[in-house]
C-alpha cells in the first residue's frame, strides 16, 4: 500500500478528490490528512492573489474568513468532508486538524507512518510560492520524501 500524507487548507471538492485518489493508478493508497485552518495570519496574501486572478469579490471578503475557534470548527467539519469523500472514492484516509506548527506536523507524521510521498493540496499562492514561503516549497526541506503541490479546484 502507499502511503500520502495529504496538507490541504479547505474541503477537497469531488473533483479534487478524484485527481488525488487516482494519481497512482490502481495501487491501494493511504492517506493521512492535516488540515490547516485559514487564518489571519495569511489574509493579506489571500487577498493580493485573489486581485491578482481577478477574483475582486473573493478579495473583498477575506475579512469574512472564520477566525480562532470559528476557523478550527470549519476546519474540522470541512476535514470530516474531506476523509468521508476519500473512504468513498475507496481510499483508506485518517486525519486531524493543525492549528499550531503544521509544517512540524506535518514532517513528525511523515515519520511516523513512514509515508512514500506528500502532497500539498491547495489554492495558488502566487506571492508566498514566488518567495518560496508556500507550505509546499518549505516541505521540501524538512520531510525528506517527494512532496507534490497541487492547486485545488477553485470555487
Amino acid at each position: 500500500m502507499f502511503t500520502t500524507v495529504l496538507l490541504i487548507e479547505k474541503a477537497l471538492s469531488d473533483a479534487d478528490i478524484e485527481l488525488i485518489t487516482t494519481l497512482h493508478g490502481d495501487e491501494q493508497v493511504a492517506f493521512h490528512v492535516l488540515m490547516q485552518p485559514r487564518g489571519k495570519q495569511d489574509e493579506f496574501l489571500r487577498a493580493v492573489d485573489d486581485v491578482a486572478f481577478g477574483y475582486l469579490d473573493r478579495a473583498a471578503h477575506e475579512r469574512e474568513e472564520p477566525q480562532g475557534e470559528d476557523a478550527v470548527s470549519a476546519a474540522a467539519a470541512g476535514l470530516d468532508h474531506t476523509l468521508q469523500g476519500l473512504r468513498t472514492a475507496g481510499a483508506t484516509a485518517t486525519g486531524r486538524v493543525v492549528d499550531e506548527n503544521p509544517l512540524e506536523d506535518l514532517k513528525a507524521l511523515v515519520e511516523s507512518v513512514e509515508a512514500d510521498e506528500v502532497i500539498v493540496l491547495a489554492a495558488p499562492h502566487w506571492i508566498e510560492g514566488l518567495f518560496h514561503r508556500d507550505w509546499a516549497s518549505q516541505a521540501r526541506h524538512k520531510v525528506g520524501v517527494p512532496v507534490l503541490q497541487l492547486f485545488a479546484q477553485q470555487d
